[in-house]
């Protein structure tokens, strides 16, 4: 009775060891023996943006500009763009329909009313809630640029509720990325 327990003790240690051989990678040899060992990483698609200013301070309209109904540009953010393959930015309000608005005068203005586009005096796309393409690369880049332009439109109606005294303000989304 006790040769049969050694002896299936002896065969479940004997089988444990040819198993561990198996899973593990080594060598004997007589004064030389090599192994070999595979280092391997994944790298995903890789995008870096860099935006020149968190914020930009349009052009306040006067009195005249209203009474036009003028079109005033700035100059946006610039941009520094870094990928490891093809890329896109894309540009979109984080509003959907309008400024946000501070003020005791009940402002209120339509997202459209700020137009962008990628160069001065380009053509002029008016901002939508809904992701547009802003610029793209076919290729890995280590220094694409873009700049943003925009055109902000006022009503020639002092009575607007678009042109209210007060603060308005546009949260604008640009996202870089790797399709």
């Amino acid at each position: 009775m006790n040769s049969t327990r050694y002896i299936l003790a002896a065969m479940v240690l004997g089988t444990a060891l040819v198993s561990s051989q198996a899973n593990a990678q080594g060598c004997i040899g007589l004064g030389a023996c090599s192994a070999t060992n595979t280092a391997s990483v994944s790298v995903g698609a890789l995008v870096k943006l860099d935006m020149s200013s968190a914020a930009t301070s349009l052009t306040a309209p006067d009195a005249d500009d209203i009474s036009a109904g003028a079109t005033l540009q700035d100059a946006g953010p610039t941009f520094a763009i870094k990928a490891n393959r093809s890329w896109s930015l894309k540009i979109k309000s984080a509003n959907a329909a309008n400024w946000t608005y501070v003020g005791s005068n009940a402002g209120v203005k339509p997202i459209g009313d700020l137009a962008w586009a990628t160069t001065a005096g380009g053509t002029y796309v008016p901002i939508t809630g809904t992701d547009a393409n802003f610029a793209s690369g076919a290729a890995a880049t280590n220094s694409g640029t873009a700049a943003a332009f925009f055109r902000t439109t006022w009503s020639n109606d002092f009575s607007s509720a678009s042109n209210a005294e007060g603060t308005y303000s546009l949260p604008i989304v640009f996202t870089l990325s790797a399709p």
